[in-house]
């Protein structure tokens, strides 16, 4: 019984959320053999990426997009380190203000905590859509070159 509970929690962890994208990435990577094929194909409205539609809008932008965030994914992301390090500055000089400014530690670890729950569901949602979009452009690609 512990095992079922166990798997159950496992099945809706970041790490089964990163590696349910990066296993259909990796699918639909190995399922497209002439990416230049999805060039200028239009989503179809009732696909799966219809509602995900962003500012590329054809099904190769979407192959490219969903590789490249697997790539940032997997090894980290130039951006990223700019973003770390401004992160890190600003932290640095919030926490140079008055002590009298903040709340007591007990309601910052809560805080945190509430914040980190928010984010981390955010990111298995995102995650979420975007394991759907690589399924989705898989398996068009498949009708349209008829497999």
């Amino acid at each position: 019984m512990m095992q079922l509970t166990r798997a159950r929690k496992q099945k809706h962890s970041l790490l089964s959320s990163m590696n349910h994208f990066i296993g259909a990435v990796n699918n639909m990577d190995q399922t497209v053999m002439v990416p230049s094929l999805l060039m200028d194909v239009p989503l179809d409205e009732d696909t799966a990426m219809a509602h995900l539609k962003s500012d590329v809008d054809d099904m190769y932008s979407h192959y490219q997009l969903l590789k490249s965030l697997r790539w940032d994914m997997e090894s980290g992301s130039s951006s990223g380190e700019q973003r770390r390090k401004e992160g890190l500055r600003r932290a640095a000089s919030a926490s140079s203000t008055s002590s009298s400014l903040l709340s007591s530690s007990e309601e910052d670890e809560d805080d945190l905590q509430k914040l980190f729950q928010f984010h981390l569901a955010g990111l298995q949602g995102v995650l979420s859509k975007l394991t759907l979009k690589a399924d989705s452009l898989t398996r068009c690609y498949r009708q349209r070159v008829g497999v």
